[in-house]
């Protein structure tokens, strides 16, 4: 961007059309056919619509998107269908990136009515057709003009549309929010909440954003998604915000003109009059997200002292100290609203060996330890702190507690399961996955199994090496037992220290998003923190195969050369953060030893110690050999 250019901030381009204008009608066409019908799959082709207006490149045919996300087998055939049926019909060279003359456009500019006095009064005769339409017994035959699309007034599209207005008329504003902090300042502007349904209901006020997505009002970019309003979605958003500061040039007052013109169209099958409420339908798949945690008050965060208990870095006397406010607003737990509950993986209670399996759940109820059995993405224990809720009379269930993740996780390992990730790559990865999990006190169980480990593939040596190099290469505290029941007794005083050490505590929900996984300043001042991240936060992204950044297949692709650790790839990712950044910097070096030598310097872990010329130089062959490596 030149420099003369003054910086826009709070906007975003408009979005371009759809490259494949046919095969969105159809699917809209095909879409809207379904919603007439009450049929569940126009869900299904709502995702097709998302996919098919994010992809740049113009179709061929439909088999062509198989490639696109949501587009299956029954889509496929359907659209070449309706294909050949119109190339048959206007001849086999007939454009198919192009829409017929007069055909209206589908998709995206189906939102442009937004302009009150767009089609106002634009020719004589709508004006004899409004006239013919405006009496209740009036006979016209004309079609009834489509209303306006305005949020109603506290539903949650209202309060996302006025929340990204308003911060984006913050001056330096970055012109987008995240998910959580969305969440939290639109809520106080909703009477329903963003994470809870109604008794009956399976929708929440968040389950509007997919429909201003759709309707072209906001944009979702990036992985974790930020959320930002289009050109027409910021137009809407002033008028709203009009309305909210009490003038009449807002929705409100077109609304009262909208009625004058005439009361036939009063009652619409979009809602009431001029109305439409964006929170009946819900097409976000990240509505799986129930556990999250909105203010009432502005909070204050309590860290607490510490002294090592067993090297987790537990004190048995905390203490309200000093209080920040990291995040304002931020959701939080008081002192005896909440209470400290095991998370046990439910691969530790089914499969494999099955009477160890059933010890160790036999052991934990015979111990008097609160736990619950779900599945981790990452890890086989750790603990949440979950809200106390009272049962609703009338309800048969207890309403779901809200839950945050303390920051202990422990990955529980016998010696033949080690022996066998070893083997396989799986332990590098462990490693690697539990230091980005977002939780500041990862922790290794290992069991010893007796005599067990002479009859493995790996000699002892190698798996009592592999521990140790756990412990002090890689940061992690290790504890050692012996069988099932130590490692049940070993949770066991951990819950029960852990309870005592949180009993007076004030917990604050941080988000991963706006403060990243780095160490935080608790941490390093040896200090335990009470800002915690929500459960459904944190089991999401510790997701495996989830959609990765270009960053973390890199990463990936570094940690599977031998002696390259997570410390040394995170290294590198810092001075080359793609392969193409890495291969730009290779090109640029002057001769072949320069370029064996480019990352011998890179300086990595707490030692700052150097790559070496051996990683460098395996690391420019693997990315720079034509051919096979030999």
């Amino acid at each position: 961007m030149p420099a003369s250019e003054p910086v826009r901030l709070g906007r975003k381009r408009a979005l371009p059309s759809c490259p494949n204008p046919l095969f969105l009608k159809w699917l809209t066409e095909l879409r809207d056919e379904a919603k007439e019908k009450g049929l569940k799959i126009q869900y299904t082709y709502q995702k097709a619509i998302s996919s098919l207006n994010k992809y740049p490149l113009p179709l061929q045919n439909a088999k062509e998107a198989k490639i696109l996300q949501n587009f299956g087998d029954g889509i496929c055939k359907i659209l070449d269908q309706k294909l050949q049926r119109y190339l048959k019909e206007n001849g086999p060279d007939a454009p198919i990136h192009s829409l017929p003359e007069g055909a209206p456009r589908p998709g995206r500019q189906d939102n442009n009515s937004l302009a009150p006095s767009r089609k106002k009064n634009a020719a004589g005769d709508q004006g004899n057709d409004k006239g013919g339409r405006g009496g209740r017994g009036g006979g016209g035959g004309g079609r009834k003009k489509k209303r306006e699309y305005v949020p109603q007034k506290r539903s949650g599209g209202y309060a996302v549309l006025l929340t990204l207005y308003r911060q984006s008329q913050i001056p330096g504003s970055k012109g987008y929010m995240f998910k959580m902090e969305l969440q939290a300042e639109a809520q106080h502007l909703c009477d329903k909440s963003f994470t809870v349904p109604d008794l009956g209901s399976k929708y929440t006020a968040w389950s509007s954003v997919s429909t201003l997505i759709q309707k072209n009002f906001v944009m979702k970019t990036h992985n974790p998604a930020r959320y930002s309003l289009t050109e027409e979605g910021l137009a809407l958003a002033e008028r709203l915000e009009c309305v909210e500061q009490g003038t009449k040039d807002g929705p409100e007052g077109d609304r009262e003109e909208a009625r004058s013109e005439g009361e036939g169209d009063a009652e619409e099958e979009d809602g009431g009059p001029g109305l439409v409420d964006l929170t009946a339908s819900d097409d976000d798949e990240e509505e799986k997200e129930g556990d999250r945690i909105y203010p009432t008050e502005r909070p204050s965060c309590v860290a607490l002292p510490r002294s090592d208990v067993d090297g987790m870095g537990l004190s048995e006397n905390p203490h309200n100290s000093h209080a920040t406010s990291r995040t304002p607003n931020a959701p939080r737990l008081l002192p005896g609203t909440y209470e400290i509950i095991l998370c046990v993986d439910f691969i530790e209670t089914t499969g494999g060996s099955s009477h160890c399996k059933q010890e160790l759940v036999k052991e934990l109820q015979r111990n008097g330890v609160a736990f619950d059995v779900r599945k981790l993405n990452v890890g086989d224990f750790l603990w949440v702190a979950r809200e106390k809720v009272a049962p609703v009379p009338g309800q048969l269930r207890a309403p779901t507690g809200r839950e945050l993740v303390l920051d202990y996780i422990i990955e529980r390992k016998r010696m033949d399961d080690l022996c066998g990730s070893i083997i396989d790559g799986r332990f590098r990865e462990q490693k690697f996955r539990l230091k980005r999990c977002g939780l500041r006190r990862p922790c290794y169980l290992v069991e010893e199994c007796g005599s067990a480990a002479s009859h493995l593939s790996l000699p002892e040596t190698t798996l009592q090496q592999a521990i140790v190099n756990t412990q002090v290469v890689d940061g992690f505290f290790v504890k050692r037992v012996q069988d099932v029941r130590e490692s049940v007794a070993y949770l066991t005083v951990m819950t029960r220290y852990l309870t005592k050490l949180y009993q007076n505590c004030t917990l604050i929900c941080r988000s991963r998003e706006l403060e990243g996984d780095g160490v935080s300043d608790e941490e390093e001042s040896g200090t335990p923190s009470c800002s915690l991240i929500s459960f459904a936060e944190f089991n999401y992204g510790a997701i495996k195969n989830k959609c990765q950044t270009v960053r973390e297949v890199f990463a990936r692709q570094l940690m599977q050369v031998s002696g390259l650790s997570g410390d040394k790839a995170a290294a590198i990712l810092e001075q080359y953060s793609t392969p193409h950044s890495l291969l730009t910097a290779y090109k640029k070096c002057a001769s072949e030893a320069e370029k064996e030598k480019l990352l011998s310097s890179i300086r990595y872990g707490k030692l700052k110690r150097n790559l070496g010329p051996a990683l460098s130089r395996t690391v420019y062959q693997l990315y720079c050999t034509q051919g096979a490596l030999s």
